[in-house]
């Protein structure tokens, strides 16, 4: 038996054995975050068992589409709470991307961690993690079929959507074979593709356009045009009345530029917290970079979350991306 197929029964093998579950997401929530969560809140209920479904803020407005998406608790809107000893986590790279809900957990708990993260370092009781997949809705697609549990619209509705946003709309290096395989079965099931795409790729903000004014008056171009910054200041937040939802997608403009190799997105937080948001082309590891800063993600697609102000972080990120790109032989 493969490793991969021995995690699979042993993911099975969880959820059959437990009856109440708590399912997380990580926080600031994508669609393959969402979508695998509300997944799992379908295949749960097909096995008659009691699932509670949070996130530890808001579901983002534009998954709010998503079949079961009313259900799933706001986690920062609730000073009491219940503590759950079995848990599931979704598309988290490592337990500090559980953020608050973590509080949720009891010290006894038994945690199955389904991901796709490179970084992830296998904090579960049962880790069901497979990197080389293109998302964990790819992941969960698999259980499904492993247990032979049948495909209705609105889990193929979760499934396909958190396929379609982490492949970049089946773009990206990571869309295989396997994936347009899966996405076609997905299809099969009354799944609506140009709604959803319209729903999660094509439709902006007010917020965000002004957003992107802004941070591209910051552009800045180094190593030979190599690497690309862009910068977002709580004041543009404030100002523009924009919130997390709205800064997504904004790094991919500074990385899409003609010769450019690595994009950079320095969002302010909090006095004294940045997060930066890594986009590579096609040869540097960006999750080596964010993970020497304590963060992870994806060879292509990796953030951190530093302390320091914007200068101070950006002086920092940068000096490891030239080195980056040198050893890569961009010079």
């Amino acid at each position: 038996m493969s490793s991969y197929k021995a995690s699979l029964e042993a993911a099975a093998r969880f959820l059959k054995q437990h009856q109440h579950f708590l399912v997380v997401n990580h926080v600031n929530p994508d669609g393959d975050a969402t979508g695998s969560l509300l997944a799992m809140g379908w295949l749960l209920r097909q096995l008659d068992k009691q699932v509670t479904l949070v996130n530890e803020g808001k579901t983002p407005a534009k998954f709010m589409f998503l079949p079961g998406a009313d259900d799933i608790l706001n986690a920062s809107e609730r000073a009491e709470h219940p503590t759950y000893g079995t848990i599931i986590t979704c598309d988290c790279a490592d337990f500090a991307r559980v953020g608050e809900v973590a509080a949720w957990f009891t010290q006894e708990r038994e945690l199955l961690n389904i991901d796709h993260h490179p970084t992830n370092d296998l904090f579960g009781t049962v880790n069901l993690v497979r990197t080389d997949a293109a998302a964990t809705a790819e992941i969960i697609f698999d259980l499904v079929k492993h247990m032979g549990l049948p495909l209705g619209k609105e889990l193929a509705t979760c499934l396909y959507t958190g396929l379609l946003t982490d492949t970049g709309g089946f773009r990206y290096s990571n869309t295989t074979p396997y994936v347009m395989e899966a996405a076609s079965e997905l299809l099969a099931h009354r799944v609506e593709p140009a709604a959803i795409a319209e729903r999660v790729l094509e439709s902006i903000t007010k917020a965000h356009v002004s957003l992107l004014q802004r941070s591209l008056q910051t552009l800045e171009l180094t190593d030979n045009d190599k690497a690309a910054y862009l910068t977002v200041t709580l004041t543009d937040l404030i100002e523009t009345g924009a919130n997390n939802e709205d800064t997504e997608g904004l790094v991919n403009y500074g990385r899409n530029i003609e010769g450019v190799e690595v994009g950079v997105l320095f969002k302010e937080v909090a006095d004294g917290k940045v997060k930066v948001s890594f986009r590579s082309r096609s040869e540097v590891d960006v999750a080596a970079i964010a993970k020497s800063f304590g963060g992870g993600g994806h060879v292509r697609a990796a953030g951190c979350t530093v302390s320091g102000t914007i200068v101070e972080v950006k002086k920092a990120v940068s000096q490891k991306v030239s080195a980056a790109l040198r050893e890569c032989g961009n010079e």
